[in-house]
């Protein structure tokens, strides 16, 4: 035998004892006594009449189980619906998955950077309408420019309305 020959065999040999494995969980039988005495084989539990002591055998992986049997479980309780067996995601159901997370990320990103610079705007107008209110509040002469070009300076009663919309913006943008 040359050494890719042995190889070989030792490949088809590993493969054989997988396969039998497999195999072996695959005819998985129950076997039970029915009320008339006379023995039934099956891939299937048996049915719910079927005394515990009528079941002669089970399936390897049955074996560790606790078995609950539509006789254990009320009448009133619901049964559990059979879930079909999820097939693991396609590369395209991954590649698609992944671009949705990326496209979520990215507008969390901009959401946050929106948030950050309305922050920083807010917190500009609280620092000019601060200093505005404390040069209202101090008497400071406050001019203002008319169309025509000409100066006017603020009266008491323009002024008292000045302070209470810079008070207002304030108290809106200082939280």
């Amino acid at each position: 035998m040359t050494p890719s020959s042995r190889k070989s065999l030792a490949c088809r040999s590993l493969l054989a004892l997988l396969l039998l494995g497999i195999a072996g969980s695959a005819m998985a039988q129950w076997k039970w006594r029915d009320a008339t005495g006379k023995v039934l084989y099956s891939d299937l539990p048996p049915p719910a009449g079927i005394p515990e002591k009528d079941v002669l055998q089970r399936p390897p992986s049955q074996r560790q189980q606790v078995i609950v049997r539509s006789t254990d479980v009320p009448a009133s309780a619901p049964r559990p619906a059979a879930s079909p067996a999820s097939a693991p995601p396609s590369k395209a159901e991954l590649e698609q998955q992944a671009k949705q997370k990326a496209e979520q990320e990215q507008q969390l990103k901009r959401q946050k950077e929106e948030e950050r610079k309305v922050a920083e705007q807010r917190a500009e107008n609280c620092k000019r309408a601060s200093n505005n209110l404390r040069a209202l509040e101090e008497g400071i002469r406050i001019s203002r420019r008319t169309d025509a070009g000409e100066t006017v300076y603020l009266d008491e009663k323009q002024r008292a309305e000045e302070v209470a919309r810079t008070r207002a913006i304030v108290s809106s943008d200082c939280r």
